[in-house]
């Protein structure tokens, strides 16, 4: 899970990005980066690590000076972690200056590159991203829009996407909206608060920090455009476009009729995005009381207190405390300067992680019998190491409710659960699970409470292929590739 921000028309857009990327820092710590625009040249920074650690005051006003900017901070499910796999992507060509960034997983690039590199294409990432980049260099249209409309018909899956060039940004979202994309508009001054430019973001959370308001949901399937002409959209696929300047809250009507087809992710409100963020007509927070709520109507417990698994947890454990009655207590406290052990990369990462990221209560755990609400099981490793914890701190009794349905199946659409074999529940049951973690009661949200908690419970609305193994688009086996040629992992200037 990436995050994406871009923003056009104003003229602090490099600093508003950084503070855009902080904002969605939780999508991804591996790398970070923006590429700004002048109006002359389109300019391009990036490195590996958090985005305080990238970016520095002299990088952004003097080395990214501009209107127009589009950052990214990454969380690799295609390509190696490397520098020369950070984004945004940024190309020079006859046609001038292009930069790009991904959030999602295009499952059809295998295909893509092969077809490619037989055509001459010569890639200079693994990064399943650098395939628009050709698609769009070989289309034969002369307008930028019209090529990525039409380069976006040969690619399936996952992507919300900000392309900018020296006088343009543009925006883009699948045809099904598995990955959130939101327009807003932010004042471009103090002193004029009429005057506002367009920012986009993955969450609505980047959108509190520069003081920002939402417009709407970039429409599934939807190309936005924000020039000097003001906003434009369109249809992927389609050649022409209607100016939407005055009505940037009335897209175009989709194809399918509405938002009944889409796929939306339903671990954005699981577990990926902040809890402040508001993810169409709902906001995370309130999903999340309300799948722990479910959680607990479907798997209550005999307990003393009800603690969460922060951060992600947080809110479901609240749900499930109201429901039951149960007090609730801050029963672990999260270190914040550890990253989020789920998005790790490496396993001895991620392991090390749980055991700096968490630390008891003892005086609320101790004697006591102990619910502890936790967004989702994965791997299990995480579940065990944290009921183990638990009764190191005295805990009677340790009941693990999980505010997610079992997740037996790979994502394709990017979420880094590459194999089977690494999801504990592909070939465990539930009681399995409970003696591998050492509880003394482990319960699931079902996936018919999940849907309805979530607002979708004739299970259109959202993709669920992690827990019923149902996949909207058809995906291609992952295929391992070598590393990077060691000339490909320069300084990401």
């Amino acid at each position: 899970m990436c995050g994406i921000f871009g923003i056009y028309g104003h003229p602090e857009a490099s600093n508003l990005t950084y503070l855009g990327l902080h904002a969605l820092q939780h999508r991804g710590q591996e790398s970070a980066g923006i590429s700004a625009s002048d109006g002359e040249v389109v300019r391009t920074y990036r490195g590996m690590g958090l985005v305080v650690d990238v970016f520095d005051e002299e990088r952004l006003s003097a080395d990214l000076a501009g209107h127009a900017a589009i950052g990214h901070v990454r969380y690799s499910t295609a390509g190696d972690s490397e520098i020369a796999n950070a984004q945004p992507i940024a190309v020079r060509s006859a046609r001038g200056q292009l930069a790009l960034s991904h959030n999602g997983n295009l499952v059809n690039e295998i295909s893509l590159r092969r077809e490619l590199e037989g055509q001459g294409s010569i890639f200079s990432t693994n990064a399943d991203s650098e395939v628009l980049m050709h698609l769009i260099a070989r289309s034969d249209h002369d307008d930028i829009v019209d090529r990525i409309s039409q380069a976006l018909t040969r690619v399936r899956g996952a992507f919300s996407l900000l392309f900018m060039t020296r006088s343009r940004l543009v925006a883009a979202r699948d045809s099904l909206g598995f990955r959130p994309l939101v327009l807003g508009r932010v004042p471009r001054s103090s002193s004029a608060p009429s005057a506002s430019a367009y920012v986009l973001a993955s969450e609505t959370s980047a959108f509190n920090l520069i003081g920002a308001e939402m417009v709407r949901m970039v429409e599934p399937g939807e190309i936005l455009t924000v020039s000097a002409d003001g906003l434009r959209s369109r249809r992927i696929g389609e050649l022409t476009d209607r100016d939407v300047t005055s009505t940037p809250s009335t897209p175009p009507e989709p194809e399918h009729g509405g938002d009944e087809e889409t796929r939306f992710c339903c671990f954005e409100h699981i577990y990926f995005a902040r809890p402040d963020s508001q993810l169409g007509d709902r906001t995370v927070y309130f999903s999340r009381k309300a799948l722990g709520r479910c959680l607990a109507r479907e798997q209550p417990a005999s307990a003393d207190v009800v603690i969460a698994v922060p951060d992600s947890g947080t809110a479901a454990a609240l749900g499930y405390a109201e429901q039951l009655g149960l007090p609730y207590e801050l029963g672990l406290i999260r270190s914040h300067y550890v990253g989020r052990t789920f998005i790790e990369p490496s396993d001895s990462v991620r392991h090390f992680g749980v055991r700096l990221k968490l630390a008891p209560v003892r005086e609320v755990i101790s004697g006591r019998r102990v619910v502890v609400v936790d967004d989702s099981l994965v791997r299990g490793t995480t579940s065990q190491k944290i009921v183990a914890m638990l009764r190191q701190a005295g805990a009677a009794e340790v009941h693990l409710r999980i505010s997610a349905p079992p997740t037996r199946n790979p994502c394709p659409y990017g979420i880094d659960t590459p194999t089977k074999k690494e999801l504990i529940a592909n070939d465990k049951s539930v009681q399995d699970i409970e003696r591998f973690v050492g509880a003394d009661s482990l319960g699931y949200i079902s996936l018919e409470g999940m849907l309805e908690a979530l607002g979708g419970a004739d299970g259109r609305r959202y993709c669920d292929a992690c827990f019923s193994g149902k996949y909207p688009v058809a995906f291609e086996a992952p295929e391992k590739r070598g590393p990077l040629p060691q000339s490909a992992r320069g300084p990401g200037r």
